[in-house]
Order: structure tokens, then sequence, then C-alpha cells
């Protein structure tokens, strides 16, 4: 905006925002920050709904107590919903403005979600005039999306699926070499195709997966927003400790020798071999079920500390007095399963479990009785923190089934506008 004062006025449903020019570029509403980038009062008016060149003041027929919460947000970083006022109608005062429903307080985004997935209502953005600075970043965004979130887009259903493949053959691939027929193949087929390609063609299938993983991960990192955060995602750091093994040994195999002492030993390779495992959660990214599982774990880890003090306590208690009545009143002739409360301690877990493997069980009256005690309680024990954790997996899973589905339909709007 290369005309008028230094102070402007926003008329918001004929309630009015003063403030410096200066500061609306720096502002993160994106309505706000084009205003500030008009050059003539016809690009004002696609903007807003009238304009006072006199008083430099902005005209919006909008809600106006939103708004000012929304200033709110600007000043202190907290965006919560106006009190007595629809969520869906502060919602769309929200994508006016440039907001998204990301930047509301996590107890008012579920509240949202709660609200959209009653009504089965979806927004869609305006469509808007971008330059060349909003057209890269809308690029940019775009990537992420395809490459983070697989329910936005076509395109990143596609990505994937192909991505899922490429976890299921390195899984199939790293569970047939541990097969002994398949490392007798693998020594005779090393030797036919190293005269004829080069390189054995499992080695060559490992390296294309390889090289997927690695090219999804850096450019995931380079459209990522905040490549700080990136690297401090869990998933992405499971996603780098997959990769690393693979570079790790072929460096190895290069600096000592196909056929050297090292790689006949093969403990540090074997090692790294089997860590790719971890590409199993993999498919954390592309499965709701899996992301569900995560939340739920990150939220109820409380609960998991109890239900694991719960144990604890039990396996102390059972487990001396297993050890007592098996072993400690007779030494000579007691039970040799239970002859230290360690031992003992292994009985109690696979009894409060109610596994029961057979390898070691007690042999006297008062022993059995307490057996059975152990396995009642273990019973009740479990059961009781298991609530918690399954109401907090349900109330997981439809947050992130409604968030799917409203990115599913936010793009499938945007495509076809």
């Amino acid at each position: 905006m290369k005309f008028g004062k230094s102070f402007c006025t926003l008329n918001v449903g004929g309630r009015r925002f003063s403030f410096p020019v200066e500061l609306m570029k720096r502002l993160p509403l994106s309505r706000l920050s084009r205003l500030h980038r008009c050059v003539s009062e016809s690009e004002l008016l696609e903007l807003c709904d009238d304009y006072d060149r006199d008083r430099n003041e902005f005209f919006f027929d909008r809600h106006s107590e939103a708004f000012s919460f929304i200033m709110l947000y600007v000043q202190h970083g907290k965006l919560r919903f106006v009190p007595h006022m629809c969520e869906l109608s502060f919602y769309n005062e929200m994508l006016y403005w440039g907001l998204e429903s990301s930047d509301l307080q996590l107890c008012c985004q579920r509240r949202l979600d709660d609200r959209m997935s009653d009504c089965f209502v979806h927004f869609f953005p305006e469509e808007e005039v971008q330059g060349p600075e909003e057209h890269r970043s809308r690029w940019l965004e775009s990537m992420r999306r395809t490459f983070e979130e697989p329910t936005s887009s076509l395109a990143a259903q596609i990505l994937a699926s192909v991505s899922v493949l490429f976890v299921v053959i390195s899984m199939v691939m790293l569970c047939a070499s541990t097969l002994p027929d398949w490392k007798t193949t693998e020594t005779l087929d090393q030797h036919r195709y190293l005269s004829l390609i080069g390189c054995p063609p499992f080695r060559i299938i490992e390296a294309v997966c390889i090289g997927w993983f690695t090219a999804e991960c850096i450019i995931r990192f380079l459209v990522s927003r905040d490549k700080c955060e990136f690297v401090r995602r869990p998933l992405n750091i499971i996603d780098l400790l997959a990769i690393m093994p693979y570079y790790i040994s072929v460096t190895m195999t290069i600096l000592t020798g196909e056929n050297s002492q090292l790689q006949r030993a093969g403990v540090t390779l074997r090692i790294l071999r089997i860590m790719r495992i971890f590409w199993v959660i993999k498919l954390a990214r592309h499965f709701l079920g899996l992301q569900t599982l995560g939340l739920t774990l990150r939220r109820c880890y409380r609960e998991m500390v109890m239900l694991l003090v719960f144990i604890c306590v039990a396996m102390a208690i059972f487990s001396a007095l297993a050890q007592l009545l098996e072993h400690g009143l007779d030494l000579e002739a007691g039970n040799q399963d239970y002859a230290s409360i360690p031992a003992a301690c292994w009985w109690v877990i696979i009894s409060m479990t109610t596994v029961g493997y057979g390898d070691m069980y007690p042999v006297t009256v008062a022993g059995r009785v307490l057996g059975g005690l152990c396995v009642v309680s273990g019973i009740v024990l479990l059961a009781l923190p298991i609530t918690f954790i399954y109401h907090s997996f349900v109330q997981c899973y439809h947050e992130l089934k409604v968030r799917s589905a409203r990115c599913s339909h936010s793009l499938s709007g945007d495509f076809i506008n």
C-alpha cells in the first residue's frame, strides 16, 4: 500500500481497529499482508468491501468480535473460540482472514473437529490472486502435503502406495535373507551374476529401495516448514535410523574389503542389517491405525507408567512369596526352579499375563494357591488401566479420522475449483 497515512484503520463490522501501516506486513493474516502490498485502489477493493482515502480506513463486513479475538491471537499467540459463537462461523472468519485450524488451541481444534464431523461441513478457502512468492509458497505447501499427508490428493495416495510397496519389498528381502536356503542360493547367485552384471540381483533391489527412501527423506526435508522441527520428529528419526545402516555397511565393505576378517565376523554388519526392521514403522505415515496407536501411547503415558508400577509391585510380592514357599522352606528338596527371587519373577510375569509357558510351575499346595492368587490379581491389575487406554484410543482414532477426512475433502474441493 503505497498511499495513505502512516496509520490505518480497519472498520470490521462497525468496530474500528487502528495500528501503524508497517505493522500490517508483519501480521500473520494473509489478507492484511496482501492489503499492504496493493498499489491501486482497485486492488484494495478486491480485498475489502470499501475504502476511505481521506481517513485511510478500510471497511470489512465481517464479525467484529471474531476479529477482536483474532487480533488477540496476533498479540499473544493463542487463538480460541469466541464464547457463545458457533464454531463453524468462527472458522469461516478464520479462513477469511487467512488462518487455518492448526492455529487454534488443541482443545478448540477438537471442538471444531467434532462440530464438523457432526454437521458434515467442510470449508474451502477463497480463490486468491497470487504473486510469485505466494505461488512458490503454495507450491511448497502442496509438495509438503503430498509427501506428509497420504490422503491429501491423488498424487499423495499414489506416492504413499509406492512407498508402502518398497517397504514391503524391503521387509520380504530382510526376512528371506535369514533363511538357510536363501543363504546357500545367495552364495551361488553371487558368483553367477557377478560375472554377468557385476552385482547380485538382491543387492540391486536393496539399493533401489534405499535410494527411494533416501530421496523421499531428502525431499520431505527440503519442503518442510521448519527444518529443526523436522529433525526432531520421531518418525523422521526412525527413517534416518533405517537408512543409515545401509550406507555404513557399504562404507565398511569398501574400506575393509568384501572378504576381510571384519566381514567374516559380520557381527557389526548383522546388527546394522537387522536395524532395517525400522522400515516397518514407516507404515505409520500411511496408515491411520498405526498413527492412532502412537498418539494413544503418547497421551496415555501416565496410565502406561501406572500399569508398569502395578506389575512391578505385584511381581516383587509374589516372587518373594513363591521363592519362600517353593524353595526357601526346604533348601535341599525344594523346587530348584524357584531357587532365587529373580527366577521366580519370570514365573510371576507369565502367570499374571495368563501366558503360562509351563517351563516352571509350583508343586506344593501353598505354592499352587499362591499361583491362583497371582493369576487372578494379574487379571484385575491389568484390567484397571486398560479402560482409560481404550477410551483414549477411541478418541484419538476419531480425531485422526476427522482430520484426515477434512484434509481429503478440502483438497478435493480445491481441485474441483
